[in-house]
């Protein structure tokens, strides 16, 4: 088996790609890679990502990367994390909007910057850095994640999907959003599973146990 992280230069990739590693079986192949010709003929594909949409959707098509990246959304397991989750949405409202891949309908949209902390009075930071919970509905992703597990987030834009059937979890800034998005072979969090210590090695885990 093989599984693919893509490469279009943003991001913590080889994280992504040594946690995977750290999970899957000791047969199979994982790597880090550009070629679509790679990306294609991957088992199960993770699709990562961090800074801006505008960015990544450049650097897709500059590689030629849309094509195999469409391909995989349509028949293979997917896993994308931060802006791999963004960019599958219709549209991102950042620098005052962008086109993106549309797997899932619906818009990436900003956190306000005046929203204050229920806890302590303190205005929130934007973007939101640290760990938060994560409060799941039913998925082959979350087996043997409770309730309410903190996961790391570093992110200015969350989603808001068009179809609340495809929410599978949500987490709070300090109001409800929409932190995991699943339709049959794709799953996307907002959250980074690779820095989430044991939960995210174990979503990681379940992604390379799924089947679909």
């Amino acid at each position: 088996m093989n599984l693919v992280v893509i490469d279009y230069g943003m991001g913590n990739l080889h994280s992504v790609g040594k946690a995977a590693e750290h999970v899957a079986p000791a047969n199979w192949r994982v790597k880090v890679s550009a070629n679509p010709v790679e990306i294609a003929a991957a088992d199960r594909v993770v699709l990562p990502g961090q800074g801006a949409a505008r960015d990544c959707m450049a650097a897709i098509d500059a590689l030629g990367l849309r094509e195999p990246i469409l391909d995989a959304l349509t028949n293979k397991p997917l896993l994308g994390i931060c802006m791999g989750l963004q960019v599958l949405l219709d549209h991102s409202a950042e620098n005052k909007g962008i086109d993106c891949l549309g797997h899932f309908s619906g818009e990436v949209l900003p956190f306000a910057h005046d929203q204050i902390d229920a806890d302590n009075g303190e205005a929130l930071c934007v973007p939101a850095m640290g760990w938060n919970p994560v409060f799941h509905r039913p998925h082959p992703l979350w087996d043997g994640i409770e309730q309410g597990q903190h996961f790391y987030y570093a992110h200015s834009y969350f989603v808001a999907p068009s179809d609340s059937q495809w929410v599978v979890g949500e987490s709070e800034y300090p109001d409800r959003f929409a932190c995991a998005l699943a339709r049959e072979n794709v799953f996307a969090c907002q959250f980074h599973p690779e820095k989430s210590a044991t939960q995210g090695l174990r979503l990681l885990q379940n992604f390379v146990q799924w089947d679909i």
